[in-house]
């Protein structure tokens, strides 16, 4: 079992550290433009060394005849020893294994290494000696049977892991959601928060139940890679599969590791952007309790003066931490950046002229939440002003939403806003025959304009000729109000009461067109006490 270990943790270090050295050069700076002419001789998975090719024996091929040659040697013998040679060749030194040529150690293979034929030509012949021996090793009985029992260990290992995980999985979610619903009723009872403890539990199980999957899915990739690197017929293909997953893993890691300056100055830009809004929070939390007081400051302006300096905040803080950001200076960031800038230019047009028109909505006072305005031909309380839109609440109790750019541009009426003290005038015209005496047509007018609630005594009602008509003068009776959110209510009492007091004095209000007297005024009888029809189906 020691063995095992030992042979398992090596298999992983080697494995590793390949990996994490995969990304440096295999030849000396000054040689590196010719390490596309080399290639290493791979034997079981193992790399012995490197050849250089020429322009009629390309490396890979060299180093693909070299390997052959190698396995020819050790299928060749079961012998637990190997007789090597160097001899003297045309070309360099000759390498010979129980008597078959392996390779031959050339001038530009030494130069390419930076050493001497000789001394090159014998650490080749020491590898290919390792290399055959444990060949025949790994394909003897005793190699086969280390191997069968390795396999079988990893087998077994994954067997026991695969039915925890298919057994145990449900089990282990539900404890774990079932904590975290009781630590998070409790923090609801403690803080009188609102939060949702099974939403919340639901959430981190599911982010538990994909790392588990996740973990799983890598020991079964690993537990076939090394299944495979058991045995000596497949460790290229588990050298491959580990590759495909070890080495994205490790230069994830090394850069990860590479960016640790980058990302502690990331840390600081947003530690002190955090300090920063919580210091801007507490400011506008003091203007609105009234501990700080600024001049021509209004309270609506707290909330989206709040906003824009958050906004401002976390804007610099993007710029200062644009360089540190992984990847920011690859032209790809740098591209797809002013890709994602171009968009949004050209898809918000819109958008950023409703965002301003809504500032100007706010800051030029001239309309404010409770006011009662109108917009076109829709009428109503404002109830929200947001950066985008603005809310009204219309007459008819409907929910009205006018963007701010047509509220900008557009006259807005606004009823509430008291231009000075006298309030907001009401008016509304009756049409009496030339028959009538004005004076009368005046004092009634005054009159129903005094009976109407809403409508102020000081300023005094005051009556308009607004034109001499065919038929009849129209009259213009006038009244101010102070409470212009209820001025469809005050209009239809001052038009009910003018009924009323013309009734009341037997004069008739004339119709739109005129020509000649009834036989009988028509005027209401006024001690009517009658009730409606019930309307049935």
């Amino acid at each position: 079992m020691r063995a095992f270990v030992v042979w398992f943790t090596t298999v992983l270090f080697a494995s590793s550290v390949a990996f994490a050295q995969s990304e440096e050069p295999l030849v000396p700076t000054e040689e590196r433009e010719d390490s596309e002419f080399v290639a290493p001789v791979i034997v079981d998975g193992e790399e012995l060394f490197v050849v250089r090719g020429s322009s009629a024996l390309p490396a890979t091929e060299r180093a693909d005849k070299v390997a052959e040659r190698v396995s020819e040697v050790g299928d060749a013998s079961q012998s637990s020893s190997i007789n090597v040679e160097i001899m003297d060749s045309e070309f360099g030194k000759l390498i010979r294994a129980d008597g078959q040529m392996i390779t031959t150690t050339t001038q530009a293979d030494a130069e390419y290494e930076q050493m001497d034929v000789e001394s090159l030509a014998a650490l080749q012949a020491e590898a290919i000696e390792t290399a055959i021996l444990q060949y025949r090793e790994a394909r003897s009985n005793e190699g086969l049977v280390d191997s069968a029992i390795v396999a079988v260990a990893w087998t077994v290992i994954f067997a026991l892991v695969s039915y925890g995980f298919f057994a145990k999985r449900r089990k282990l979610l539900d404890y774990i959601r079932s904590n975290l619903e009781k630590r998070a009723e409790g923090f609801e009872e403690a803080t009188k928060s609102i939060l949702r403890s099974k939403a919340i539990a639901s959430i981190i199980v599911y982010a538990f139940h994909v790392l588990m999957w996740v973990f799983f899915l890598f020991f079964f990739y690993y537990y076939l890679s090394l299944v495979l690197l058991s045995f000596a017929e497949t460790q290229g293909l588990a050298q491959i599969l580990l590759k495909y997953v070890s080495e994205p893993l490790v230069t994830v890691v090394l850069a990860i590791v590479g960016y640790i300056p980058n990302l502690i100055m990331l840390a600081i830009i947003a530690a002190v952007t955090r300090l920063g809004i919580r210091g801007l929070d507490l400011f506008f939390e003091n203007i609105e309790s009234g501990a700080f007081e600024l001049k021509d400051f209004e309270d609506h302006w707290i909330a989206p003066t709040k906003m824009l300096c958050r906004a401002l905040f976390i804007v610099i803080a993007l710029v200062f931490a644009y360089p540190y950001i992984p990847g920011s200076d690859s032209r790809a960031f740098q591209g797809l950046t002013i890709l994602a800038g171009i968009m949004v230019s050209l898809g918000s047009n819109t958008v950023v002229s409703n965002m301003m028109a809504g500032l100007f909505v706010i800051y030029r006072r001239s309309t404010n939440v409770g006011d009662r305005i109108q917009v076109g031909d829709k009428i109503g309380d404002v109830t929200e002003i947001k950066l985008m839109e603005t809310l009204i609440k219309s007459i008819k109790n409907e929910m009205i939403s006018i963007p701010n750019a047509q509220l900008l541009n557009s006259e807005v009426v606004n009823y509430s806003r008291k231009v000075d003290g006298r309030g907001l005038l009401v008016h509304t015209t009756v049409g009496i025959g030339y028959e009538e005496p004005p004076k009368k047509i005046k004092a009634m007018l005054i009159e129903a304009a005094h009976r109407t609630q809403g409508l102020r005594k000081s300023p005094e009602p005051f009556v308009l000729w607004t034109q001499l008509a065919d038929y009849a003068i129209n009259y213009e009776i006038n009244a101010y109000t102070s409470r212009g959110s209820s001025l469809p209510k005050i209009l239809s009492d001052l038009r009910e009461n003018i009924v009323d007091v013309f009734n009341e004095n037997e004069t008739q209000i004339m119709t739109p067109s005129y020509i000649a007297d009834p036989p009988e005024p028509k005027i209401p009888s006024a001690d009517w006490d009658g009730e409606l029809a019930h309307i049935s189906d």
